[in-house]
């Protein structure tokens, strides 16, 4: 038995998977000069593994340049240490457009970078590197907001914007893109899956995405674990964003990008109130979080709810927030079921906790709808954060407080302190604040508040620790 063991580690991985479909792409044709465009013998591989029962692209140590791939059933796409799969930066090869959901409103739009439509059991994995070579598209993005901002009235449409209008004729959208449509640049996903289920990502590295990063939508049964993602100070570039998928697990990642680590969405205002589909049964674990606006966010495109969601066992170094909530009035969607346990948060910009319904403050009050967001029934414990800006801001909305929250067995060294606006049923247990200005706690319009053993260290001479109002 030992002679047979050792005589599989001397073979190659085509040659033990050679019962398999193990497509070795410099053998199908590929050249490894990351200058020769590879699309159509990479997407034929694909096409064939998948009509022939399932198999697996193999990319060994080189660079491989490629235009839009589309996944298909059964279907690996597996990187050697020292692949790289650079994706082309010209528009053209990500035409023609296809239906994605693009921040939370599902419309026509350019492929995705990698693409799966309504296929099961996709993979990619290895130790190799994905670029995505997004600064021309990050480029094409700042152009048409200075157009736009040096002339509103000047119409800036260029040819892939009357693309996409052409590809969405009936689309209806909300405000929010009626009223921008002429200074968006719909810069596609690094990966979308749309209504596929079980799809596995591990082990490679993502960098340079044109814009989200991994992007399920409406999927089912996802592993994303042991990945890296590296996108630098860059518009829009999130991590990891589930949109309305459910049984998700993310482990053991590494994520340093321009925008929000990881994401929880559900889709926005009415279009994703018509889907109604949540996002449910996420866990997140063992991950490391860097350079983001915020380390694991959830909205503000909710609107069709987000509920079972547990953060766990999570470093964040340097984001703008730890932990993030938002959402507005005319989104809807109930947030709830949350549980956030055993976190070290340091050099945090801003918040390390934000729960906030007042997202769009120009949104005046109204009756409670299907249009009024909800947040509550969420739960936070054995957190250690120092070198943070503001320990806590919850925000609720007159019409619907945020409501059901404990933090518990927290230590923190802030320069302010925990504040909480227009909330109902919040519970402090064994917390310890030290704040360079003002009281650990400030507390307005708030109802059914517990404070049990909360302490400063250090108090602030002839301030309070708490503050209400």
């Amino acid at each position: 038995m030992k002679k047979i063991l050792f005589a599989l580690f001397l073979l190659s991985p085509s040659e033990l998977l050679a019962g398999s479909e193990w497509l070795n792409i410099l053998e199908r044709g590929a050249v490894a000069d990351g200058e020769t465009l590879a699309t159509a013998i990479l997407q034929g591989a694909l096409d064939e593994a998948s009509a022939k029962g399932g198999g697996t692209l193999y990319f060994p140590a080189g660079i491989y340049l490629t235009g839009a791939l589309q996944m298909r059933s059964n279907t690996t796409l597996h990187l050697d240490a020292g692949a790289v799969l650079k994706f082309s930066d010209h528009p053209d090869h990500y035409l023609p457009m296809v239906p994605l959901r693009w921040e939370g409103t599902v419309m026509n739009s350019f492929s995705p970078l990698i693409y799966a439509y309504e296929v099961n059991n996709i993979t990619i994995e290895g130790r190799g590197t994905l670029d995505g070579q997004g600064a021309r598209w990050w480029q094409g993005e700042y152009e048409v907001r200075e157009r736009f901002a040096e002339n509103p009235e000047e119409d800036p449409e260029n040819e892939y914007q009357r693309l996409w209008v052409q590809a969405n004729p009936d689309l209806e959208v909300s405000d929010y893109y009626h009223n921008t449509i002429r200074r968006k640049f719909f810069r596609p996903p690094f990966f979308q899956a749309f209504r596929s289920t079980n799809i596995c990502i591990a082990g490679v590295k993502f960098i340079n995405s044109p814009f989200w990063t991994i992007n399920p939508a409406f999927c089912q049964n996802i592993v994303i674990d042991g990945i890296t993602i590296d996108n630098p100070p860059s518009p829009n570039t999130d991590g990891i964003n589930p949109t309305s998928c459910k049984d998700v697990r993310i482990s053991n990642c590494h994520i340093s990008v321009g925008d929000d680590c990881i994401t929880i969405k559900s889709g926005r205002d009415a279009d994703g109130r018509k889907w109604n589909v949540p996002c449910e049964n996420i866990t997140i674990t063992n991950c490391t979080m860097l350079s983001g606006y915020g380390g694991v966010v959830i909205g503000s495109e909710m609107s069709g709810s987000v509920r079972k969601i547990t953060i766990s066992n999570c470093v964040f170094d340097g984001t703008d927030r730890g932990i993030r909530l938002k959402s507005s009035r005319e989104r809807g969607g109930i947030v709830e079921e949350i549980r956030i346990s055993n976190l070290v948060m340091k050099n945090i910009k801003r918040q390390a906790f934000e729960f906030n319904l007042f997202y769009d403050r120009n949104i005046p009050e109204g009756p409670v709808t299907e249009k009024t967001p909800v947040f509550r029934n969420i739960h936070l414990s054995g957190i250690t954060a120092t070198q943070i800006n503001e320990a806590d801001a919850i925000t609720g909305i007159p019409e619907m407080p945020i409501s059901n929250i404990t933090f518990s067995n927290i230590n923190m060294e802030a320069k302010t302190g925990f504040s909480i606006t227009t909330a109902r049923e919040i519970e402090f247990h064994h917390i310890t604040i030290d704040t360079q200005v003002g009281p650990s706690f400030k507390v307005r319009d708030a109802e059914h508040l517990i404070f049990d053993q909360v302490k400063s260290n250090a108090p602030l001479p002839e301030t309070p620790v708490i503050r209400m109002e």
